[in-house]
Formats: C-alpha cells, structure tokens, sequence
C-alpha cells in the first residue's frame, strides 16, 4: 500500500499548484500508461527547465516545484521537486530523495570557490512504478550536458538514472558518497541549515552571480566579484 503523502500536494513538492497541473497534463497528453508519461515528463524537466547551480540558496522558494517551473530554471533540488509534484499530478507516487555526490567534473569557478568537488545533498526523484521506486535525476539538461560532453541522463522506468561514473571521454564524474534516504516533501530547513554550516560559500543572498550556461558553452568559468 503506497502511503497517501506520496500522491498529496506537499509545501515544495507542491503537485496542486496551478502551473505544475497544467504542464504535467499537457506534457502527458494522449500517452497511455504511468511509465511513458513519466519518462516523457522526465524529459520535460531534465531539458526545459535548465540547470542553474546560480540561484538563491537562501530564498525557500527556489526548492519549490512550482518557482523552478515559473523562472524556466533551477538547481537539482528544485528540478527534483518538479518532477515529482508533475508525477504526482497525474497520479504517480512519487518522492524526492538525496545524496552527497563528488563532481569530478565541477566546474573550476565553482571548485575554487568552494575548494571542494563534494556537493551535499544533490537531489533525484523516485518515481513509483509497476509496483516499484525507481530513481530519476532530471538535473543536467541536455544542452549543458553537449557544450561539456558528458552523457545526457536517460530515464527508461525501469533502471535507476543516476548519474554515471564517466563522461564521453572515460573521464571520471559522478561519485555518490552518502546516501541521505527519501522524502515526502524537500526537507528546506535541514538543508539550508546544513549548507550553512558545510558549505557556506553556496548560501548568498541573491545566489552567486553568472550565466553558467554561458561559462560551460565557453569551456572556462571565470570567478566574478559578488556582493
């Protein structure tokens, strides 16, 4: 029996609000079972809305399902959240699960910024399937994914979607760490107090300053002077 709370609207995972009904219905739109409409609003997410690590990680709304779908983009907490509640809008269990993860390939702004390639509580989707969690990540959109030549993350229903071990090239990626379990909802307050404690550098007002799209599709990220 699948608990009511991963069907329920939740504060962040927020699959009542307006905007996340309309496009998982228009997304979903004449396909006919639960896995082709959750890969294909997995899709949705992983490319239309882009990955954005530049938002303000003080500001809850960025967390939120419906915030990420409104601004076009968002960090992997945010693109988690969506695909989730858009599941849940047309009547998938789902759930927002976490990881610490090491970035082999972070970009050299961010790694001299924050003097580390470990990032806590990287987020994924768990999407109920045929009688199973299965795991989605819809951070990477492809087209960051082709201006860095890493692979682009599938999603088949069927098989985790983590992200993998090496890029094109055989370079090391993604590492996980420690796994931080799931959730019904994004649990903000113990993940803000935690990157202010671990990772201060990632807590600024107003979010680092930026255009990471631009600075991968230029091959560098060049520190900029913030506030």
């Amino acid at each position: 029996m699948i608990n009511q709370e991963f069907l329920s609207p939740g504060r962040f995972v927020d699959s009542d609000a307006p905007n996340v009904i309309s496009f998982a219905r228009e997304v979903t739109a004449g396909l006919a079972g639960a896995r082709q409409s959750a890969i294909t609003l997995y899709r949705a997410v992983r490319d239309g809305i882009i990955y954005d690590p530049y938002v303000d990680l003080t500001d809850p709304a960025n967390y939120r399902a419906s915030h990420a779908l409104a601004i076009g983009r968002g960090f992997c907490i945010g693109k988690a959240a969506l695909l989730a509640a858009a599941a849940r809008a047309i009547g998938v269990p789902a759930r927002v699960g976490y990881a610490d993860v090491r970035n082999h390939l972070t970009s050299p702004r961010i790694r001299e910024r924050f003097k580390t390639d470990v990032f806590i509580w990287h987020s994924y989707s768990d999407l109920y399937l045929d009688g199973r969690w299965v795991k989605a990540t819809p951070a990477f959109d492809k087209a960051l994914c082709d201006r860095l030549g890493l692979k682009t993350l599938e999603f088949d229903g069927f098989e985790d979607s983590l992200f993998q071990p090496f890029d094109h090239s055989g370079r090391r990626h993604m590492e996980y760490l420690k796994d931080r379990g799931t959730f019904a909802d994004v649990p903000v307050e113990t993940i803000q107090a935690e990157f202010r404690r671990d990772c201060p550098a990632w807590m600024i007002e107003g979010g680092l300053k930026g255009n990471f799209h631009a600075e991968a599709e230029a091959g560098e990220a060049a520190d900029t002077p913030s506030p």
